[in-house]
C-alpha cells in the first residue's frame, strides 16, 4: 500500500480541523490568458481556498501546463494538485495529482490503461499520487463525453453509492462525484450526496455546478468533505469576494 503523503495528510488534517474544504480548479485554456489564470489562483488562495487544482478535460498539457503551474507555485502557499484530462496532464511543478480511475467509464482505457501509462511518469516526476475514484453524474459535461462515461442518472443515488463503495473497496482513497463544468442541471443532487456519504468512509469530494454559498453549504451538510469550484471563480470579476463567501459557507458544517 502506498503510504500517505504530505498532500493526502494535509487534506485529512484539514477536514478534521475545519470540517470541510474548498478546492478551486484552474483550467488555463478557459481563461483569456495565463496571467488571468495565475491571478485567479492567487486571489483564491488569499480568500482561503485550501487547494488549487490545475487541469481540464482537453488540451491542458505541455508548455502551457508547465508555465501556469510554475507561476501558480510562485504565487500561492497551498498545495497544487493536478486534475488530469489524460496522461499528458502531468508536470513536476505540482505537489500531487489526482491519480484517477473513472469508475463508470465504458472504456477500459479510463479504468486501467491510462493509469498504467501514467504511473511511471508520476514516479519519475516525484509528485504525490492521490488515488481517486471518479464518478460522472448527469449531465456530465465535457468530461462525460471524453471519458465515455455511463453517466449516473440524477434520480438513482443508490447507483452512485454502490459505485463509490466499489471504488473504496478497490483502493480509492478519495471519491469524487462530478456533474461536469457549468452544469445546466445544477450540482450533484443532495440525496445522492447523502447516499454516497453513507456508503463510504474515505474523504468525499463533490464537483461541478456549484455557484452559490447556499449550494456549497447544503452540499457539505449533506455529507461532502470538500467541494470543487471552477467556473464561478473564472467568471467573476471579484475572485476574493466570491471564494471567501464559499469558504465561509463550507466551514458551517
Amino acid at each position: 500500500m502506498v503510504r500517505m503523503g504530505k498532500v493526502e495528510r494535509y487534506i485529512h488534517d484539514g477536514i478534521e480541523r475545519k470540517g470541510a474544504l474548498l478546492f478551486v480548479l484552474i483550467d488555463p485554456l478557459d481563461y483569456q490568458n495565463l496571467d488571468r489564470a495565475v491571478q485567479t489562483a492567487k486571489q483564491a488562495c488569499n480568500a482561503g481556498a485550501d487547494i488549487i487544482l490545475i487541469g481540464g478535460s482537453i488540451g491542458v498539457q505541455g508548455d502551457i501546463l508547465d508555465e501556469v503551474t510554475k507561476r501558480v507555485r510562485e504565487s500561492v502557499n497551498i498545495p497544487i494538485v493536478l486534475f488530469p484530462g489524460n496522461i499528458g496532464t502531468l508536470t513536476k511543478h505540482a505537489d500531487a495529482v489526482y491519480f484517477m480511475q473513472l469508475l463508470n467509464s465504458r472504456n477500459p482505457y479510463w479504468l486501467s490503461q491510462a493509469q498504467m501509462l501514467a504511473a511511471p511518469i508520476v514516479r519519475q516526476l516525484g509528485i504525490e499520487a492521490l488515488p481517486v475514484g471518479y464518478i460522472v453524474v448527469e449531465p456530465g459535461g465535457t468530461v462525460g463525453w471524453v471519458g465515455d462515461a455511463n453517466k449516473i442518472p440524477r434520480n438513482k443515488p443508490h447507483i452512485a453509492a454502490s459505485l463509490a463503495l466499489a471504488g473504496e473497496y478497490t483502493g480509492s482513497r478519495f471519491i469524487v462525484t462530478d456533474v461536469g463544468s457549468a452544469s445546466e442541471l445544477g450540482p450533484v443532487p443532495l440525496e445522492m450526496i447523502k447516499a454516497v456519504r453513507k456508503a463510504v468512509s474515505v474523504p468525499y469530494i463533490v464537483a461541478g455546478g456549484i455557484r452559490t454559498p447556499k449550494q456549497a453549504e447544503e452540499i457539505v451538510k449533506a455529507g461532502a468533505d470538500a467541494i470543487h469550484v471552477g467556473t464561478v471563480a473564472q467568471d467573476t470579476k471579484n475572485v476574493e469576494k466570491v471564494i471567501s463567501q464559499l469558504v465561509k459557507a463550507v466551514r458551517k458544517r
